[in-house]
């Protein structure tokens, strides 16, 4: 349970953030158009990419020797500092949402999902190296529990964000919010950074 609470949060703290997907997901919602659908491939994609980078880790854990796992940790330490970084600098964006075109075709509302998820580089740098990389001395059955955490911390936020879009659209549009959402981003990050300092710190 704890590696389940520790992939949830985790997870949860990488996705939630100000981006195409996210906004593509809400405007969705605001609409009413196709939202299930949208809300499901943003979801299983996660859950694909998550346990990709897992199980790529752990396939490659048998080549690790403690200098790779040192530098592994240092690039983890790096990106974790620019994705902090990345969140203060968005301290002042303004989110922008558009609730009012057209009717978008079920064929095209699929290819601009699969679109806003595999075309972003981010998806791969959160989720195939950052949650892969940060479980990879894990047990098999903490990976998966990890993993569990993390795919349900994307179902949950995609499907609320989905659905809850026209009742909190007013707040989705507030700078303030995503200031605070922001703050608890760092903070809990900033923690991860410490974890991860104490394996590079201990290494001999």
């Amino acid at each position: 349970m704890e590696f389940a609470l520790l992939g949830f949060f985790t997870g949860l703290s990488l996705i939630l953030a100000i981006g195409a997907q996210n906004i593509f997901v809400i405007e969705q919602g605001l609409r009413k158009q196709h939202v299930f659908l949208v809300c499901l491939i943003c979801s299983i994609s996660d859950f694909i990419l998550i346990f990709l980078g897992i199980f790529l880790f752990h396939y490659f854990t048998q080549y690790f020797n403690p200098t790779i796992e040192l530098l592994l940790n240092i690039l983890l330490v790096i990106f974790l500092i620019h994705f902090i970084y990345s969140k203060i600098k968005s301290f002042n964006t303004q989110v922008t949402i558009d609730q009012n075109s057209n009717f978008i075709e079920k064929k095209n509302v699929i290819f601009k999902t699969l679109g806003f998820t595999f075309l972003n580089p981010h998806v791969y740098s959160d989720t195939v190296f950052f949650l892969g990389n940060f479980s990879k001395n894990f047990l098999i059955i903490e990976k998966y529990l990890f993993g569990i955490g993390a795919t349900i911390a994307s179902f949950l936020f995609f499907f609320s964000i989905g659905y809850l879009s026209q009742y909190f659209s007013r707040y989705l549009n507030n700078k303030k919010v995503w200031k605070y959402i922001n703050i608890f981003i760092i903070l809990f990050m900033s923690l991860i950074i410490f974890y991860i300092l104490g394996d590079i710190l201990n290494f001999k």
